[in-house]
């Protein structure tokens, strides 16, 4: 995966001063309390609705056993159809392939759209490398771009901007990119969004290359499918004489009928519409109309080795829906820069240390950012278990050391800083099997009650800093019963 968040603190480090952010946190309550009510109230409106949450599922688990035959049939329908298909194994040959594609147009300039996977390998950071500039076109990417900024949300990257701020960057950075903003621009939306047209619409006519991603691939035609809301991605997608899309190849869904599921579950999950404004959809060339070269970038970067995974595999059902995270209690208050990784969110926390493996300091604390709530998998499209993947990579980072060889086996030694809770855990188990000396610790516990410190000491301050300690009780259970009740079974 992309080093774009290279530098990043782990976690704990960034969302302790996310939380210190008022502004952030105002930002980031006011949107995803209003997206998630209005999602609430389109979901409702179906009585199908767990059918089609189960059919997506399904679809999607039976893309992913049978992913090889699917990508075969995918680039032979996109060869068929006049395209041509790249097989990129990581960041830097999608990077590689993408570049050398437009360095033999000749052009220096690309419009972009609705392209995660772009972020994730950091595609415009290598273009720019090479002299090539890359100019988002989605208006929340706009906003990103232009403030020299990160997106922090899946469906809304400028989530952590109020109005006054989007204004006020469109004022001091729009000239340095193109056309500026009007004279005397308001924060008003109507304004702005007028702005960001006027800016965008120029480079639309201007350019003559065109990169997108793909929120689906039809294996039976090679179309490529685009959802979204403005119409910026359609610009991006027709007017360019050479379009490139980069897509992961966990996007496939087998057939139109399948594709027909997603086209109902997505919006609602999403921006809770009925349907897409617009739904772009392009299958090779054709002499008629849009671009006269197509390329598809089928990238891994980390997708082959997740699917491999019995337990984390489920991460790759992701639609992008973002509905995880406009209803997860610790995104609302950390917000996505927290995360480190174009992902955030649960999904991010379960999809980036998958990717890129856990071997960073902030890839490790990644599956400990949730509170294991739920509340992502009761509103996952595709019934994404999230929690359940949660623990899984939580075993993988303790027991995530050196690969070592034990007689015929090889086994992943402990990771070194978990040593502490391992002592805790081996005590506790050691204890938990001796009745007789359980007992006595808990009466030992419950009179020494008055000296308890009301915090951890060493580590275990980063939990009890923001908890209080639970009080210990004057009586251990046992020893209230025994005076109650005598020790008697009521149940007999």
């Amino acid at each position: 995966m992309s080093g774009t968040f290279v530098g990043m603190p782990a976690f704990p480090a960034a969302a302790r001063e996310a939380v210190g952010d008022a502004t952030l946190r105002g930002n980031l309550r006011h949107a995803t309390h209003t997206i998630r009510d209005k999602r609430a109230r389109a979901v409702a409106e179906l009585d199908d609705w767990a059918a089609l949450r189960e059919a997506g599922r399904q679809i999607k688990d039976h893309t992913l056993r049978h992913l090889d035959r699917y990508l075969v049939q995918v680039e032979e329908a996109v060869t068929a159809a006049g395209g041509t298909v790249h097989w990129a194994a990581d960041a830097d040959e999608a990077n590689a392939i993408v570049a050398r594609l437009v360095e033999e147009t000749g052009e220096r300039e690309v419009v972009k759209v609705k392209s995660m996977a772009t972020q994730e390998i950091g595609l415009n950071e290598a273009l720019e490398a090479r002299g090539i500039h890359a100019y988002e076109t989605d208006l929340a990417e706009l906003i990103v771009q232009l403030g020299k900024d990160r997106p922090s949300h899946i469906l809304v990257p400028a989530i952590h901007r109020n109005r006054g701020e989007i204004r006020d960057i469109f004022r001091s950075e729009m000239g340095a990119w193109g056309r500026p903003a009007p004279e005397g621009l308001t924060d008003t939306p109507a304004e702005l969004a007028e702005a960001a047209r006027l800016h965008l619409r120029e480079k639309f006519l201007r350019a003559r290359v065109g990169i997108s991603g793909a929120n689906f691939m039809v294996a039976e035609t090679g179309t490529l499918v685009v959802v979204e809301s403005e119409g910026n991605g359609r610009m991006c997608v027709t007017l360019p004489e050479t379009l490139i899309s980069v897509v992961g190849i966990e996007k496939i869904v087998p057939s139109w009928r399948d594709l027909e599921v997603f086209l109902q579950t997505l919006p609602r999950s999403s921006t809770a519409e009925r349907m897409n404004p617009y739904t772009s959809m392009w299958t090779g060339t054709t002499d008629e109309d849009g671009p006269r070269t197509f390329h598809l970038v089928l990238l891994d970067n980390g997708r082959t080795d997740t699917l491999a995974d019995e337990v984390g595999r489920q991460a790759l059902r992701c639609i992008r829906c973002s509905a995880c995270l406009n209803v997860c209690p610790v995104y609302e208050r950390a917000g996505g820069h927290a995360y480190g990784s174009v992902y955030p969110g649960p999904i991010g926390a379960i999809l980036s240390p998958q990717l890129r493996g856990t071997g960073s300091e902030i890839d490790a604390s990644l599956p400990f950012a949730s509170s294991l709530c739920g509340a992502c998998y009761e509103v996952c499209p595709v019934a994404i278990d999230i929690p359940e993947v949660l623990v899984h990579l939580r075993e993988r980072v303790v027991q995530g050391g050196p690969a070592v060889r034990e007689g015929n086996r090889v086994v992943l030694k402990p990771a070194k800083g978990h040593a502490a809770e391992r002592a805790a855990m081996r005590a506790a188990g050691w204890a938990f099997a001796r009745p007789g000396t359980l007992r006595a610790g808990q009466r030992l516990a419950s009179r020494s009650r008055r000296l308890h410190p009301r915090s951890l000491p060493g580590p275990g301050r980063a939990w009890s800093d923001g908890r209080d300690l639970p009080a210990v009780p004057a009586e251990p259970f046992r020893d209230w019963w025994q005076r109650t009740h005598g020790g008697r079974d009521e149940t007999e």
